[in-house]
Formats: C-alpha cells, structure tokens, sequence
C-alpha cells in the first residue's frame, strides 16, 4: 500500500474513532442526565446538543441542570442559577402559571460586557418543578428592520427635497411667464434639480442590485489597467475644472474577475468624491500595488480629511461627514455606501485611512487572478492627467 492511501487509511480511522467516542460520551451524558431527574422526560435531555437556540432546564430550585452548548452566552452554567434576570422571571412565572410562556426581551450578552441581545424567550414546565427555556438572538433581525426603516425615512427625506424644490419653481415659473430672464433662470434651476432627482433614484437602484443576492450580470477577467484609465478618462473634466490634477501609477498587468461596469463606478465614486474635497492645486492619486493575491487600488487626496467619529459611519446609506459642503458638491450620500457593497460583491474589502488636514486614502482590495494567455506584465507606469496649464495651452 503507498503512502498517501496508509495516511488516508490511518485518517478514516482516526475518524471514525472520534466519532464513536462522542456518540458514546453523549449517550452516557444523556443517560446520567435522565437518571439523577427521573421527573424529566429523557427525550428533553437527549434534543439539547442538536440545539442551534440557547436551550436550558432548570431544576425547581431555579439551578441549571442542562444546557445545550449555544446556551453560555446567555449565563447558563450547569449547578447555577441563571445569570440573567430576566430569565429568572419568565422560569418562574411559567412555574406559577404551568403554562408555556413567551417574551421579547432584551438581555446583556455575558457579565464582562455591556453589550444587548434582542431575543424571544419561552419557557415551559416539563415534570414536576422543572421549567425548559428556549432562547432565540433576533439582533440580527433587528438590525435588518432599523436599517430598513431608516432607508425608508431617508430616501422620503432625499427625495422631498428636490421634489419639493421643482413644485416651489414650477409656481414661480408661472408668475414669471411675462418675464423670459426670469423664465429662463428658473428653468435652468428646474433642470438642475431634476438631474439631482435623476441621479438620486439612479443611486438608489444601484444600491439596491448590489445588495440583492443575484450573481453580477456581466462577469469577466478584468484589466486593472483598463479599469485605471477608464475611470481617469471620466474625471479629468471635473478634474480640470476644479483645479485638480490626476494622476494614476503603480503595477501594471493585473487582472481582477468581476463586473467592469460596476467597477467602474465605484473607483469612480472614491475619484469623483476625492476631487470634490480637494482643495485648488492638490493633486488626486490612484495607486496600484499587489500584496498576498490580491491588488490593492489606493484613491488618496489632499482634501479636509475626515474625523474618526465620521470614519466609523462613513460607509453608511445617506450619511455626511460634511452636509454643507455635500450638498453644495451635489452629493447623495449613497456614494461610498455603493462603493462599499461593489466591492463586497467582488469578495474584496475598502479601507479608509485618513486624518483632519491631511486627507484621505481609500482602498481597494480585490482578489487577483491569473492574467490571460499571452498578456505580459509590463513596467510601473506613472501617468498624470494633463494640468490646468497644458489644459489651457491647447484650448488656446
């Protein structure tokens, strides 16, 4: 017999051995168990292990008596009483009333910690005495709905504000009909605000694919390099009118897998918000590197910087570091949150470091994979979007 089919013969083994041994451990558990509580059931004491819940039993002194293993978390120690009050008081209370019984409860998470669960709890009598609690954690889902109901409350809030901008000037408009200055000013701003509109809906449809669980539509080995250009080629106009400079350099001949279109907008995303909070005469850049299997794209600015308060939320649906100048930037605050999902979509990360007046450095972290037969890893490149002087030379 070769080696490697000995080491898989001797592995099965080994396997099967443990296996055995935890069956036999968990019926001589079950077995002693039943035996010291005739009173309760044997089934009970058997269905605890296979429990994804907290599942607890109580003696009638109010001590623990058996606990699944998901159950520590909740304070359940076996020849103790519970941790928690509040389980206390549904043990009893279903000890009184010999009914089972159900709350929605919030408890601490263990004793050296100040963190809440949500939870559903139920207790019921089982013999004479003995009380079985069942614990389910439904944070989860409580998070889920706050998040809903606070994109609900702010896509009505985003959304009145340019709605309700249009209605004010298609009354002014019809005053100032006799008056084509005026008429032409105020359509100008009714446009201006329907493009905000536009784009506003246009962000929340993105947000919502990225979040939905559908595979991306147009998956392919993606060119970092092209990825680079493309998204420099879109922002050098707004580049050059907000007095920025652009420039993208780094490792060349990367290849990503993922969706280029919605690549796109994400680093475009980090691009467009970089130049927007960079001040005249800074520069933008968009570094490339690769590190353990993976490429990682730095967008770094010269702008404000962003506090570590607005750091933690910076990620979130609709929420500003800076509502004065967001606004005044045309900026929907879904921005970094599509950046965020896109890249979670391509099983990547972003991180942000930054720090007040010395700007900010956004980056993204995808997996690589194998460039395509016949592509050749070419040197460092250094390309800088053309300056407001070069600009200006060839305009005149």
């Amino acid at each position: 017999m070769s080696p490697s089919l000995l080491a898989l013969f001797i592995g099965v083994l080994i396997g099967a051995g443990l296996t055995v041994l935890f069956v036999v451990a968990w019926r001589s558990r079950t077995k002693a168990l039943a035996a010291a509580h005739p009173q309760v059931p044997d089934a009970v004491f058997a269905i605890l292990d296979v429990f994804e819940d907290a599942a607890i039993i109580t003696d009638p002194s109010g001590n623990v008596i058996a606990a699944s293993p998901s159950s520590t978390w909740v304070g359940a120690r076996v020849g103790q009483r519970l941790e928690q009050e509040e389980l206390r008081d549904l043990m009893k209370q279903a000890r009184v009333t010999g009914k089972s019984e159900r709350q929605t409860l919030r408890i601490r998470a263990g004793r050296l910690t100040r963190e809440s669960r949500l939870v559903v709890a139920r207790g019921a009598q089982i013999g004479q005495g003995f009380i079985v609690i069942f614990v389910r954690d439904i944070s989860a889902q409580e998070r889920v709905q706050q998040m809903r109901q606070d994109f609900i409350q702010n896509t009505s809030h985003e959304l009145k504000t340019p709605v309700g901008a249009i209605a004010l000037l298609a009354e002014a408009l019809e005053i100032a009909a006799d008056d084509p200055e005026q008429v032409r000013r105020f359509s100008g701003r009714v446009s201006a605000e329907a493009d905000r509109l536009g784009q506003l809906t246009g962000r929340i449809m993105n947000l919502s694919r990225l979040q939905a669980t559908d595979d991306l539509i147009d998956v392919a080995d993606i060119a970092v390099d092209e990825l680079i250009a493309r998204t420099v080629e879109a922002h050098q106009t707004t580049a050059f009118g907000a007095g920025v400079e652009l420039i993208a350099g780094g490792a060349r001949g990367i290849y990503v897998r993922g969706d280029m279109r919605v690549l796109i907008e994400a680093l475009g995303n980090l691009v467009s918000n970089a130049i927007a909070y960079s001040p005249e005469g800074s520069h933008v850049g968009i570094g490339v590197k690769e590190s353990d299997g993976a490429v990682e794209i730095a967008v770094t600015d010269q702008g404000i910087g962003i506090s570590e308060d607005d750091q933690r939320r910076i990620f979130e649906r609709f929420y500003r570091a800076d509502q004065a100048r967001s606004r005044h930037t045309g900026g929907t605050g879904l921005g970094l949150s599509i950046v965020k999902h896109a890249i979670l979509r391509h099983d990547g990360e972003v991180r942000l470091w930054s720090r007040e007046g010395s700007g900010s450095t956004f980056t993204i972290r995808l997996p690589v994979v194998d460039p395509p037969p016949g592509a050749v890893r070419k040197k460092k490149l250094k390309r800088a979007a053309k300056s407001s002087a070069q600009r200006k030379e060839e305009i005149a």
